[in-house]
This record gives C-alpha cells, structure tokens and sequence, in this order.
C-alpha cells in the first residue's frame, strides 16, 4: 500500500511589534537620600521595561528638579523631543506628582502625546492616558495633587515663619557669624574684627570701593576667600544681623509651583527680632553708618552716572584695558579710566582723567571739523587708545592711527565763580557733618 505525503503551507509568522517603552522619575531635592531614592527608581525601570517581552527599551529619563514645571527639567525635556521624533510609544512614571504637579501643564502635555500616539502610564494610580476616561481621572488627581504641594509649602513657611519668631535661621553665610545646631548665630572673633574694622572705616567716611581696596591690600578676603568689591563692602554695612537684630523674610518664594525667589516690598509680613543673637557692632554705630551711606547715595544721585553718551564704550585704558567712563566733577565734566576711578592710582599707574572739552576738541582736529559731529565721529573712528597722560590715540575705521597730545588746563581755566561757590558750600556741609560726628563719638 502506498502512502501518500503532501507538503502543508503554514502561514509566515508575523513579527510581532514591541511596544517602544521609556520611563520618567524625578526627584525634588538635592540631599543624599533623595539622590539614592532616584537612583533607586532608575534601576527598578530598567528592570521593569527589559524584563517585558513585548517592551522594548527606549531609556530612563531622571531629574534632580526643584519644581514640577516641565521649563526647568532636562531630562523630561529631551523624554518629550523623542516623543515627537516618533521614538516612543508608552511612557511609565511613578505618579501624577512626578510627572507634573500643575494640572494645567499635566493636561498640556498629556494631549500633545496623546496627538502623538504616546500612551502614558502612572504606577500609583493604574491610569493610562491614552484610554477613554484617562483625562477626566488625570483632571481630579492631578489637581489634588495640586492642592497637596500647596498644602505642604504652607506647612513648610508656617514651620519658617515660627523659627523666625524665636531668631533661629535655616542658612547663613555671612562674614563673622555661624549658626549653631539649635539654628542661633555665633560669633567667630577672628572674623568679626574684619567686620569692626569695616564698620570703623564707614564711620571715617570712607566708601565702598575705598574700603575694599584697603582690605584688598592687606590680603584680607571675603567669606568665600575672594577679593572685596564696594558691592561685598555695602552688603556687610547694611546687614542688621551685626547690631543682633534679625530683619527675617527679606526674600520669598512666588508660589509653591515655580518657586522663584523674589525681593520682598511687602508682598509678604517681615519678622523684625530685636537682640536675638551676640551683636559685633552696637546699634547706635550701625545706625551712624546708614546714615553716611544715605548722605552719600542723595548726593550720587544727583549724578547722572548711567547715561550713554557719543563716547560710551569708544574710549580704552592702554594700561589696563578697561574702559573710561564719564564723570561729573567740580571743576567739570571729565572722561576717566574705570579702574582708575574704582581701586584709585596704584592698579592703574599711567591713567588721567581727560577734560570733556578737550577730547571733543581733539576730535574736531583730526576729524576737520569745527562743530562736533556724533554720526561722523561714530563712521570715522573705531576705537580711542589712552596710551599715556596727555595722549590720545585715535584708531580709524580704515586701519589708520593718529595721535593727539592735549594740554592741561590751567587753574583759571579750572575754577568759574560758580564752581567756587558751589565747593565752598559743600566744604561748608561736609565740615558740619563732620563736627557732628565728633559730638557722636564723643558722646
């Protein structure tokens, strides 16, 4: 008997499509334990994602973020990029709170994936986004947890605020003072007579950069061991923390979303804690020097210091490199090296200040001109080149050079009946001034 064999057809195999999966974690603290914790949640992703047979491995994305704003994390940003590359087909997060904390941003960027095809799966709550009621639930959780970051912020101020009330600080980093365990402010002796002497100075009537040199040639440096600045210098002299007061909430954070920090100008109540640390300067000197600081400011102010003027930004140091800048003094208007005006004659030897007139004039001559053009000047010449007292280089837009020697003015020239008058009355407040802070000192 024959036996008859016949070949049977199977159908081809289809490959079966893996889903293309990434993951999302974050954290929102810097400290060791949340560091571990993300770290924690990158290895469980991994595990997770390549465990799956119908997963493929796209990557975990982390951050170390401070809010929840989709603006201020790198990671979920590039997570999105390869989203709308057509990279990723399922996205896996812990949470809503991870993933967004603000609804509208949640909702914002769970429909732009959805658009996309990208389903989005949070853990803790079994929701995809992609199925008919993802929406409606992410609406009502994500506001919840919404309201649970705004509940947990005014916890937070309110624990502050509390702290506050009994002079305790969270952080400091101030010339002359630590805080102990118990969040006071001790002081460190070595450091607080670089503050009296700073103080001291004030009291002389010595300014901020005036100041900063000195301690700048006596190789004293700041807390974080750099150079002073009149900056550094005034920031110390306004300080009320060295007379033993605390002025608390000086700053404030927008909201417990975006957690910018702003300037406090009563958008929020100050805590003002009279006597709630060791004092290193006595009220009654700190009060002395802001009242040298405010004279002082009233009498810049009538300065203008900030204008931009034909000659802003043309006109450099041969020197130091820096540029002059524009001065109003007693006997007139002047152009000045700014290094030379800022730290004085030793960190720029060969700089001079150059009467307004006078560099005008010399630009007229090698213009030939005889009124003085702002546009030409602007057209002709690149740069001017102070290469030593008396000398003007000016550097033309065609490569050529040509130098100018100026004369000083004589002291006639100098000194109008109206600048004499003027000096006299300032040298007439300045000797009451002083005679006051006599009696202070005396007193």
């Amino acid at each position: 008997m024959e036996r008859k064999v016949e070949r049977v057809q199977f159908p081809n195999a289809q490959k079966i499509k893996l889903l293309r999966t990434a993951a999302y974690a974050r954290v929102s603290s810097g400290k060791d334990a949340m560091l571990h914790s993300l770290s924690a949640q990158v290895s469980y992703y991994n595990s997770l994602i390549q465990s799956n047979p119908e997963w493929l491995f796209c990557g975990v994305y982390a951050d170390e973020a401070l809010t929840g704003t989709k603006e201020n994390r790198e990671q979920f940003q590039k997570l999105l990029s390869e989203c709308r590359a057509g990279n990723i087909d399922l996205i896996i997060t812990k949470s809503i709170s991870r993933f967004a904390r603000n609804t509208v941003i949640l909702l914002e960027t769970v429909r732009e994936l959805k658009e996309l095809g990208v389903d989005v799966y949070f853990e803790e709550q079994y929701i995809h986004s992609i199925s008919p009621d993802g929406e409606l639930m992410l609406t009502i959780l994500s506001s919840y947890a919404q309201e649970e970051s705004y509940s947990v912020s005014e916890n937070q101020k309110w624990r502050i605020r509390n702290d506050f009330r009994q002079g305790k600080v969270s952080t400091v980093i101030m010339l002359g003072y630590k805080r102990n365990r118990v969040g006071k402010l001790v002081v460190i002796p070595k450091e607080a007579e670089i503050v009296r002497l700073i103080f001291s100075e004030a009291l002389k009537g010595s300014g901020g950069q005036s100041i900063a040199n000195m301690l700048n040639e006596q190789k004293i440096r700041t807390k974080n061991g750099c150079e002073w600045t009149a900056e550094g210098v005034r920031r110390i002299l306004t300080n009320e923390k060295y007379c033993g007061d605390l002025l608390l909430q000086k700053f404030y954070n927008e909201n417990h979303l975006t957690k910018r920090k702003r300037k406090n100008n009563g958008e929020c109540p100050q805590v003002h804690v009279e006597d709630a640390h060791p004092a290193i300067i006595d009220k009654e000197t700190f009060l002395r020097v802001q009242e040298i600081m405010q004279e002082h400011q009233r009498f810049t102010a009538q300065k203008d210091t900030h204008g931009v003027y034909p000659f802003t930004g043309m006109i450099k140091c041969g020197c130091c490199g820096k540029s002059y800048r524009r001065k109003t003094t007693a006997t007139g208007i002047v152009w000045i090296c700014s290094t030379y005006n800022r730290k004085g004659k030793k960190y720029c030897p060969t700089a001079k200040q150059i009467p307004e007139e006078k560099l005008i004039a010399a630009c007229c001559e090698v213009l030939g001109i005889s009124v003085f053009d702002e546009t030409l000047l602007k057209s002709a010449i690149s740069q001017i080149i102070i290469p030593k007292p008396n000398h003007i280089r000016f550097q033309f837009s065609d490569g050529s050079e040509r130098t100018i020697i100026w004369q000083d003015r004589s002291r006639s020239e100098s000194w109008t009946a109206e600048m004499r008058a003027a000096t006299g009355q300032q040298t007439r407040e300045r000797s009451k001034k002083w005679r006051k802070l006599q009696l202070f000192r005396r007193s």
